[in-house]
């Protein structure tokens, strides 16, 4: 196992969820190891949530990655593979008002919800020269993958995250998910997988290993 750099100076980074909170679960200690290593540009898409659920997906965005921006489609949760075209034009028009991105995190396309599936096969498709990782989201269906990529993410990172997690998303809390053991306890297992005390693991379908130096 080798570790590949990220480019050099300001990462511009676009994160994209089917629902208030997924990209946090999914990746946001991987979010956070972004900030502490320098400017990130980041811009945020949700396809669906509520008014209420929108104000905390826009309060979890500052805080995960300062100065990001926060965009709503609000289409119906749990029916996006019957708005197809919506969530085609939302990813299209979300592509176009910001520049190229370096980096695209959208869910897994095997994911057992329909939502995050439709995102993560169209994903790709609409940034077609970015690296596009697809995180992964623990849930009741039991559909964890075997990930390809993993970002190391540092203990204190780790509980930062969960709590965040839970001062972001009050209206989540009473879930029986929503529990810091199960959110610690898959970057723990992502973390043995890779020799690190945590870690967020991710599905990466096209890489391009550039060993000429861009020659």
């Amino acid at each position: 196992m080798i570790g590949l750099p990220l480019p050099p100076g300001p990462l511009r980074v676009v994160c994209v969820a089917a629902h208030p909170d997924d990209v946090e679960i999914g990746c946001g200690g991987t979010l956070l190891a972004l900030a502490a290593r320098g400017p990130v540009d980041a811009a945020f898409l949700t396809l669906t949530g509520t008014p209420d659920r929108e104000d905390e997906a826009r309060q979890a965005a500052e805080a995960f990655l300062p100065g990001a921006t926060s965009h709503f489609a609000r289409l119906p949760d749990g029916r996006l593979p019957e708005h197809w075209g919506e969530v085609k034009s939302a990813l299209h028009e979300h592509a176009g008002r910001n520049p190229v991105p370096h980096l695209v995190l959208v869910p897994r396309t095997d994911d057992a919800h329909q939502d995050h599936r439709l995102l993560g096969t169209m994903a790709p498709t609409v940034w077609r020269d970015a690296l596009v990782l697809h995180y992964e989201i623990p849930k009741w269906d039991g559909d964890m993958g075997r990930p390809t990529t993993y970002v190391g993410v540092p203990d204190e990172l780790a509980r930062r995250k969960v709590e965040l997690l839970d001062a972001c998303y009050p209206s989540q809390k009473p879930h029986d998910w929503w529990d810091h053991e199960v959110f610690l306890g898959m970057m723990r297992l992502r973390g043995m997988e890779c020799r690190s005390r945590y870690a967020e693991a991710f599905v990466a379908p096209k890489v391009l290993l550039d060993v000429a130096g861009g020659r």
